[in-house]
């Protein structure tokens, strides 16, 4: 049967790994702790002439020669007490800390506005001035624009000199319920004339009533010709400047004379897996969440909390979309800036941590080397999380531990080590 071309580039690369693990077994055993009796004992059994054209090694111990007959160490090779008779290996270690954990969850978030209101005018009108500059900071009630209101200042004049005729109609209409009302009584007029007054006194007071409506009415446009800030934030480039007309409905980009953007307080809105609703809720309800956003460019992140959680997950992305409030009083968050987040969910009191350095990675998974009077011994852990360079061990290790951060490589389970390190060494003994 013919073999096909992949096979048998995969046949030559094992037989050249083969090869070179039986001509530099010690180099290989850095990388499979074990392997070196193996070697030496397949070496043995090589014809003279061929073994004469290999480089000499150093012969295993016996600790290793047994090991080599198949016993699997924690880490995942075999041989858990081979390099007896090596010199002692230098290590640096760390200890294992055990106390109170943060657990946190990071992502990329934006920048974006409370509020944010377009500035349009609700009448036909030119502008008369502008009252602040672009990009300049406002108060809720500050004069933004000015428009032309001459004309709605004469309507209202107009208006009350309606007001002051029908007063006056009102006087008169009055002064003649009082003198036919006078002449009925000694019978020397008629009641037709006093009810036509009394008609005329209430027609004047009806008319009254819609003068001042009117007025009123009127003075409520008066107020639309003076644009004034609704919230108070940060304003955008106006679109138009004075002596241009604008159009009421006009929802062109023209007919925006400019865009208010609240800065104080502002959010800033990220997503987070859907498994962190829980943590999420529960820190949102007992309001000791806290939120660290670092804008770009910047080194020192902003204090804020957890504010809105959107009402549905994302079923696509399987996220949820969060909003932190920040206080914000030197506007250093900018709307759509991006910036880097990290919520705090809660703490965990007593948790085992190490340095990321420590975990090494075997076979049967991750382990770690522990310092015990001078040796090297290969501990099994399970790793929950990483954060801030350091693993959290779920279990493997109780705490004090002093583990090998850097050296690993020469050490196999059981090897004499000699710690490098004056403080370290303090800790491992």
């Amino acid at each position: 049967m013919k073999i096909a071309k992949p096979t048998k580039a995969l046949v030559t690369v094992a037989l050249g790994l083969v090869v070179a693990a039986l001509i530099w077994p010690s180099t290989v055993d850095r990388w499979f702790p074990g392997w070196n009796p193996k070697a030496q004992a397949v070496r043995s059994h090589l014809p003279s002439s061929i073994a004469g054209m290999l480089p000499d090694q150093p012969k295993p111990s016996a600790s290793a020669q047994t090991a080599a007959g198949g016993a699997p160490n924690a880490a995942g090779g075999r041989g858990s007490a081979g390099g007896a008779n090596r010199p002692p290996a230098s290590v640096r270690v760390a200890t294992a800390q055990r106390g109170p954990q943060a657990v946190r969850a990071e992502s990329v978030g934006t920048v974006q506005p409370i509020a944010s209101v377009a500035i349009r005018s609700r009448v036909d009108a030119q502008i008369e001035s502008i009252q602040v500059s672009d990009g300049a900071a406002v108060k809720a009630g500050d004069v933004l624009v000015k428009l032309d209101s001459r004309q709605i200042e004469a309507q209202i004049k107009q208006a009350e000199a309606a007001l002051a005729r029908n007063q006056a109609l009102l006087e008169q209409a009055e002064r003649d319920v009082r003198r036919f009302a006078e002449l009925v009584s000694k019978q020397t007029g008629t009641q037709v004339n006093l009810d036509n007054a009394r008609t005329s006194v209430a027609s004047s007071k009806a008319a009254i009533l819609g003068d001042e409506a009117q007025i009123e009415n009127l003075k409520v446009q008066l107020g639309w010709y003076t644009i004034r800030a609704p919230i108070p934030g940060r304003v955008g480039t106006f679109s138009q400047k004075a002596g241009n007309i604008i159009r009421s409905g006009d929802g062109t980009a023209t007919g925006t004379l400019t865009t208010i953007v609240q800065t104080t307080p502002i959010y800033v809105a990220f997503s987070l897996p859907q498994r962190y609703l829980s943590d999420l809720r529960n820190a949102m309800s007992a309001q000791d969440s806290e939120v660290l956003a670092t804008p770009q460019g910047a080194t020192s992140p902003m204090k804020g909390r957890i504010a809105v959680i959107d009402n549905a997950i994302d079923s696509a992305t399987g996220t949820l979309t969060v909003r932190a409030v920040f206080d914000n009083p030197d506007e250093i968050l900018w709307s759509g800036q991006l910036c880097s987040v990290r919520v705090v969910l809660r703490t965990e009191p007593d948790a085992v941590s190490v340095p990321r350095e420590a975990i090494l990675i075997g076979q049967s998974g991750n382990y770690v080397y522990v310092i015990e009077n001078g040796v090297a011994r290969v501990r099994p852990v399970t790793i929950g999380r990483s954060q801030d360079g350091r693993d959290i061990i779920q279990t493997g290790l109780k705490g004090g531990e002093s583990v090998v951060i850097d050296g690993s490589l020469n050490l196999q389970n059981g090897s004499r080590v000699e710690v490098r390190s004056v403080e370290a060494r303090k800790v491992a003994d």
